[in-house]
């Protein structure tokens, strides 16, 4: 049946409903510190109101040492703009956030064209975009605009005006735990600080109060959920800082969410050395999926940094669609909301959702009887031997010849070429018959 991108059938359920999510975050002004984080967290929590779980909020002060960093001066701005001779604003925040550079000092001054071109950041190479830019920590002001909005400006008089100011108040995280049967903890994080581009930041917030509602749907847990929203690098560094002996004695597995809401790829990027269960397991969900890309830890770029980092060394990877830096919107206006869709995200959420499921129900498994079993007495295995009826119980058969008591689930998967989502339900049916069970 075809499908649109905006069809929120059960096919893209969960994908509409974390697209609404993240439409309704995109306008916001986010930087690493400041309102725009702390109204992101505020919708996020309402959108949970249904679940009964919040995210607890905690600000950490200008100045705090966490590890070899420190905690900036929050930003506040006000206004910015540029304005021609006759008034006219040639640009403003307030048709586009990304027009200031951010974290930018305040300005009020006229200048002619030739000096405002100091001040002002293209991106030569895609002359219709606005590039996103930061100094978060060397004190400057500056725009940015297309390349050919800059090169259509006449000769003349320009006013500057950023009205702004760093002053001492603090940056926000964000966390929820959902305890699980045992204390071993699965670690989902993302971050809230870029402003308006919505793969490379609106779709991992999105999608992980997604995953929260999930976990908060199911009867039993068999693990600890934790949830953490940062701004990305100074953000992790610091929740690291007051959280990372009880992270490292907790955590089982972890993966930071970053640009999941196109459709065009799957992507992983590896720890340090690609050989922790998150590797291992999420790579085995990834497998029969189209367009997948595995990156090494030398290709990382979100806050799988810090977590994988010397003196750290927890088993978190990086999950995408397309990687960060990869895809040519990213870090421009052009990352907007045509470029992500309900369906790129549901698939984001499918894989999300299989590799929890999969983590939930996984175990070594043996057969309990000797030999093959006899599946025909047991309405498992057709009664009728003709060609093509083998097809059905293929899988069945493949897994009972690896469930030998040296393989969990993600290896069978592995070694028979069969996802975990087809996998579960057989192991649930062989074990209800007492023909396998778990180690």
């Amino acid at each position: 049946m075809t499908q649109s991108v905006n069809d929120h059938t059960n096919e893209v359920r969960e994908g509409g409903r974390i697209y609404a999510l993240a439409s309704r975050i995109f306008p916001l002004f986010r930087s690493i510190t400041g309102e725009g984080v702390r109204q992101t967290l505020a919708v996020l929590n309402e959108s949970l109101a249904d679940c009964g779980v919040q995210f607890a909020i905690t600000e950490v002060p200008t100045g705090t040492k966490v590890f070899d960093w420190t905690v900036p001066k929050e930003w506040r701005i006000r206004e910015a703009y540029i304005a021609d001779e006759k008034g006219h604003h040639v640009i403003d925040i307030k048709e586009h956030n990304l027009h200031v550079l951010g974290y930018a000092t305040s300005v009020d001054c006229i200048v002619p064209l030739k000096e405002l071109r100091q001040y002002v950041y293209t991106q030569e190479d895609q002359p219709d975009v606005i590039p996103y830019v930061t100094s978060y920590y060397k004190e400057r002001f500056g725009f940015c605009m297309s390349q050919n909005q800059l090169d259509a400006l006449p000769e003349g008089d320009y006013r500057m005006v950023i009205d702004s100011e760093l002053f001492d108040g603090s940056m926000t995280i964000a966390d929820l735990v959902l305890p699980g049967d045992s204390d071993e903890e699965i670690l989902i994080t993302s971050y809230t600080c870029h402003p308006s581009m919505a793969n490379n930041e609106c779709s991992g917030p999105a999608l992980l109060t997604e995953l929260v509602r999930y976990v908060c749907s199911m009867e039993k847990r068999r693990y600890t959920y934790r949830f953490v929203l940062n701004p990305e690098t100074i953000g992790a560094i610091t929740y690291l800082s007051t959280h990372r002996a009880h992270l490292q004695s907790h955590v089982k597995a972890g993966v930071v969410l970053s640009c999941v809401g196109d459709d065009r790829a799957y992507s992983i990027i590896h720890t340090k050395y690609a050989d922790t269960f998150t590797d291992r397991t999420l790579a085995a969900v990834l497998a029969d999926r189209p367009g997948v890309h595995a990156y090494s830890f030398l290709d990382r770029g979100s806050d799988e940094r810090q977590y994988n980092a010397p003196g750290i060394d927890l088993p978190v990877v990086a999950f995408c669609r397309t990687r960060h830096g990869v895809y040519p919107e990213y870090h421009t206006s052009a990352d907007n909301l045509d470029l992500v869709s309900p369906r790129g995200f549901q698939g984001a959420f499918d894989v999300m959702k299989e590799w929890i499921d999969g983590l939930e129900h996984n175990a070594y498994y043996r057969t309990t009887v000797l030999c093959e079993p006899q599946l025909g007495k047991r309405g498992l295995y057709p009664t009728e031997s003709k060609k093509n009826s083998y097809g059905g119980v293929k899988t069945m058969m493949a897994l009972i010849a690896y469930a030998d008591g040296k393989n969990d689930l993600f290896d069978i998967s592995r070694l028979v070429h069969a996802p975990v989502r087809a996998l579960l339900p057989i192991v649930e049916e062989l074990c209800a018959h007492g023909l396998m069970e778990r180690l």
